[in-house]
């Protein structure tokens, strides 16, 4: 399984991955799963997966190859398209052929059914920041004012927090801690959801990445943030009084 957050704030778009995958208790392995795509300057796209890999990574080489093809227009490629909106729907269109595909083989083989869901978000020059969950079917939904967060994969255990201190108008700094106490709260309620984690930061207006960093296993900035944090909560605890 998997967890990925994204926030979309008044000053840019802030995006957490888990790199944990398994197909089963003795198949554990970690793979990326926070994808991006530039022209510095021009654009950004980022994509974060949740699901099958068999369909994440074949709809990533399809756009892949859309986008390296000569004959690439802004109806085929992602880094053509002239808005955030009509790259959500180019993606959306891959993921759900892709899906139908691979469910079509594995029907034929008796197999279990495959299924992927993608956050993609970023800006191009001239146009507003964007994020958009994507289902498998290849519909989404886009980040709002009045909900500035997107979630797939074990999402519900990191939800509370981000449902409580997360605005458009959090500050950067403050969104990156909440994602990462997000993830950390996923991390402690579930196996499935595990280490390193890819933290990226993405500034309105400067269609690049401004910032991202791979946490480690161990790191000392995480675990002395997760120990403050389950301290911070046992204290608040039994300060409440029913």
């Amino acid at each position: 399984m998997t967890y990925c957050v994204g926030l979309k704030l008044n000053i840019g778009l802030v995006l957490l991955s888990d790199t944990r995958t398994n197909a089963g208790l003795d198949n554990i392995a970690t793979y990326r799963k926070m994808f991006f795509f530039e022209n510095p300057g021009e654009r950004v796209i980022a994509i974060m997966t949740a699901g099958s890999l068999s369909v994440t990574q074949t709809t990533l080489a399809r756009l892949q190859e859309a986008i390296d093809d000569e004959m690439a227009d802004e109806t085929t490629s992602i880094m053509k398209a002239p808005t955030m909106l009509q790259v959500a729907t180019l993606i959306g269109d891959a993921l759900s052929r892709t899906r139908r595909e691979i469910a079509d083989q594995c029907r034929e083989l008796n197999q279990s059914q495959a299924s992927a869901s993608f956050i993609v978000a970023g800006q191009r020059a001239g146009g507003d920041m964007r994020m958009f969950l994507i289902y498998p079917e290849g519909n989404f939904i886009e980040a709002t004012e009045d909900t500035p967060f997107l979630q797939i994969g074990e999402h519900k255990y990191g939800k509370p927090i981000l449902d409580r201190v997360v605005t458009p108008a959090t500050s950067l700094h403050d969104a990156q801690k909440a994602v990462l106490l997000s993830m950390d709260s996923t991390l402690r309620s579930n196996l499935s959801v595990g280490m390193p984690l890819d933290l990226a930061v993405i500034e309105k207006d400067a269609c690049t990445v401004s910032a991202k960093r791979r946490i480690l296993d161990g790191d000392p900035d995480f675990a002395r943030m997760s120990a403050a944090w389950s301290a911070a909560l046992r204290d608040s605890f039994v300060k409440v009084s029913i």
